[in-house]
Order: structure tokens, then sequence, then C-alpha cells
């Protein structure tokens, strides 16, 4: 009996970790993005992890890296911007997860700041070696679109990667 309790809350602090990780490096990734730290940026996600945000599709590390490198995010960033994503809501499964958040991305202009883009985020995550990555990331603009809406309230699909919306 106590054999099987001990577990049990093994199992449960082992859960409670994932989160925590998972929510982590979610959270990592505005202030790595906005600081222009383009490898930090491609090791939240595995080798061959998808990022698919408004009509970019990002298929592995490199192209991730190279998003943040290039003259549109280096311009957006050195104008002065906060790419923040709200708190996530995660579901682990095992070696697998799932994590369900919005996103705001503010702009600095003429000495205030406002806010340039919404979006709706559904990351499938997995246990690697080095610890969670991001194996898809997509994000859609919250402009009333179903695409959007689909991501924020779909069933879960632990295991394998979400439909593109």
């Amino acid at each position: 009996m106590i054999e099987e309790r001990l577990a049990a809350l093994e199992d449960r602090l082992r859960r409670l970790e994932d989160e925590l990780a998972i929510t982590r490096l979610i959270a990592s990734y505005g202030p790595l993005v906005d600081a222009g730290a383009a490898e930090a940026v491609a090791e939240l996600w595995t080798e061959d992890g998808e990022y698919d945000v408004e009509g970019w599709h990002m298929r592995d590390r490199g192209q991730v890296r190279d998003m943040v490198e290039s003259t549109a995010h280096q311009s957006l960033i050195a104008a002065g911007s906060a790419h923040f994503l709200g708190p996530a809501s995660v579901t682990v499964d095992g070696d697998t997860a799932e994590a369900v958040c919005e996103s705001l991305l503010i702009r600095h202009k003429d000495g205030g700041f406002f806010v340039w883009r919404a979006g709706a985020n559904r990351f499938h995550m997995v246990r690697t070696r080095g610890g969670w990555r991001i194996a898809q990331r997509v994000t859609r603009a919250l402009d009333g679109s179903e695409a959007a809406r689909k991501l924020l309230f779909a069933p879960r699909t632990i295991g394998k990667p979400h439909a593109q919306g």
C-alpha cells in the first residue's frame, strides 16, 4: 500500500514538474525573441520542429533561427517590441504534451506602446534528452477567424501534431 501511494505521488510530482518545465519554456520565448537571441530561440524547438505563423511556415530549427535573424524581425525589435505569451493550459501524456495560450505582440511607437497583434497558439511538445521541446507551434491571429478559435478550443491531439488551421 505504501509503495502504491509512493508511486502515485511520484507520478503526480513528475506531471507537475513537466507542466512547470513546459510553462517555463513557453514563457521564455518572448524575452529570447525580443533580445534577438536567435540560437536560444531555435533551441526551444526540436531539430525538425515546425512553427506556422501567419503564412510563414518554418520547418526546422534553422528556419526558426533565420526568422529571428531576419531583417523584418531585427527591425521590429530595434524599434521596441514585447512578445508576451500568456499563461498556458498544459496537458501532459507521458513524453508528449499540448499547450494552448494566447499571445500579444506589443510595439513601441511615438513614445508609447500599443498592441500590434493578438494570437491564439497551440503547441505540440515532446520530451527529449535535453528536456521538453516544441515539435510544432501553430499561431493564428485572434481576428475573429474560426482558425484561431479552433486552436484555443479543440479536442486534444496528444501524440500527434494538430491539424493546420
